[in-house]
């Protein structure tokens, strides 16, 4: 069952900007990640959905209702972090959160302070004076809250350390397993290959591809920096190995592999080797390499 649909959306700014043509959908109990670069048409895709735009041409539905028309009826049923959070930011953290759960009539507040611990969230302070990092575990934790069947999240690791953001992923797995439908939008490939099942790539406001995260990950080129025991090796390799080879320098091979790295591994076990690091590619490298330097119709749908 199709939780989120969107058919033919188009918004038009101009200079090709916006979104364009826009189709797919996302069934219950699926994490989407909805990747591209800043500017690709992300956020104005998940504006749609809130209904806080009328598309020029096409449709979003959630849960069967028409995102403009019936958004207040969405909204019960939906947690929505933005990718820039307005805060009332004179309340302190708890205040705020107060707030927000007397608007959705809530009456349990058990996940939310669940949610603070995990986060380690201060609610004590006065909004204004929280750093980065702090705002968006609280509006994390503001989307989270109320137990949503569906969640709309906009770059929701924006400004989490490292820590923070595995924890984040590990709620993430855990709201998937409840059977929640989850839309997340990111610029890094990284975020959503650790929680996502499929994955729609939006570039220049046209949906590029939408696939299995599985398969999207062997159309994915690695770079890696191969540190040979003399330069003498290290262009034996480079001249006999087959592979993609980007340079060389003194006894430093640098090459790049799309996909499965099996032969690789096995011929670096003909050479001493001491040291091997990965360069994973950018998205702009994977869309370079994947699909070339033009912005072919949707692919895979």
């Amino acid at each position: 069952m199709s939780i989120i649909e969107i058919n033919g959306l188009t918004k038009d700014y101009g200079d090709h900007k916006g979104v364009f043509n826009l189709t797919f959908s996302i069934e219950e109990g699926q994490v989407f990640g909805y990747l591209g670069p800043n500017g690709a048409g992300k956020t104005t895709t998940i504006r749609h959905l809130m209904g806080f735009l009328t598309p020029d041409k096409g449709e979003a539905h959630i849960l069967g209702l028409d995102c403009r028309s019936r958004s207040a009826d969405i909204m019960k049923r939906l947690g929505y972090l933005p990718g820039e959070i307005a805060f009332f930011d004179g309340m302190k953290g708890m205040e705020f959160l107060e707030f927000m759960a007397k608007m959705r009539g809530m009456t349990d507040t058990s996940l939310r302070d669940k949610l603070i611990n995990l986060f380690e969230l201060d609610t004590k302070g006065r909004i204004r004076k929280m750093s980065k990092g702090m705002k968006q575990k609280l509006g994390i934790v503001c989307a989270f809250m109320h137990d949503p069947q569906v969640l709309i999240l906009d770059e929701p690791t924006s400004g989490l350390d490292p820590l923070m953001q595995k924890t984040f992923a590990d709620l993430i797995v855990e709201e998937k397993n409840k059977g929640k439908t989850i839309l997340m939008s990111s610029h890094s490939f990284e975020e959503v290959e650790r929680t996502c099942d499929r994955v729609g790539i939006i570039r220049h406001g046209e949906l590029v591809a939408t696939q299995d995260i599985h398969d999207l990950r062997l159309k994915r080129r690695k770079v890696y920096l191969i540190t040979f025991d003399n330069s003498s090796t290290a262009t034996r390799f480079a001249e006999s190995s087959g592979f993609d080879i980007i340079e060389v320098n003194e006894n430093i091979v640098k090459l790049s592999i799309l996909g499965n790295v099996t032969e690789f591994i096995k011929t670096l076990h003909n050479y001493t080797v001491l040291d091997l690091n990965t360069e994973t590619s950018n998205l702009e490298d994977i869309f370079m390499h994947y699909y070339g330097d033009k912005t072919p119709s949707a692919a895979n749908m």
